[in-house]
């Protein structure tokens, strides 16, 4: 069986955001891969002008709010490292018991690959430069941080479109969400 690896770009994200960016990939993956009945659930995120979809499985969200507790305690325990999540579908089989396997093999026929770089917060106080003028690195970062905000929605944007893509032209996969992304916004979804 083969496994489709999908290798999303590094995304630039402070450590406030790493759970609402986490919860909009996330969920927008398992909805689209979801089998049987989903109940569609709309979600805004608070810090982004972007809409997701949930599978409105309760379990489902739990278990994802699980894991992605347990990955911002990793990244708090280790700071200023890039950091992966990856999001596996699999079937499972059983094995004839032998002394050195496994009774149960998983077989991946999918992976996503979601590659992050968690920028600390600033600290609150002021600090002082080496000629000794008080500078506030508050203002310094609340002009990366304007900078870099559109940069991630538009990110965001183009995953879930190309999340909904259904096609196979994988060459066309990035014009494809980009136009996605702007029919979308003209259209005022």
């Amino acid at each position: 069986m083969n496994c489709e690896v999908c290798q999303l770009k590094e995304l630039e994200v402070e450590h406030y955001e790493l759970r609402e960016v986490l919860r909009c990939i996330l969920h927008t993956i398992v909805f689209q891969r979801a089998l049987g009945l989903v109940r569609p659930k709309d979600i805004d995120l608070e810090l982004f002008e972007i809409t997701y979809v949930q599978c409105g499985d309760a379990e489902v969200e739990k278990k994802i709010d699980e894991k992605i507790e347990q990955f911002i305690s990793w990244v708090e325990k280790h700071p200023n490292k890039k950091s992966q999540i990856c999001l596996s579908f699999y079937e499972v089989k059983s094995k004839q018991p032998s002394w050195f396997t496994n009774k149960i093999e998983r077989l991946y026929w999918e992976q996503w690959y979601v590659n992050l770089n968690v920028s600390q917060l600033p600290r609150a106080h002021s600090i002082k430069s080496r000629h000794s003028k008080v500078v506030d690195p508050g203002e310094s970062a609340s002009e990366e941080r304007s900078a870099r905000r559109p940069a991630l929605e538009a990110s965001l944007r183009d995953f879930i479109g190309l999340c909904f893509w259904d096609g196979y032209d994988k060459e066309n996969a990035a014009d494809w969400a980009s136009n996605h992304a702007q029919l979308m916004e003209e259209l005022g979804s």
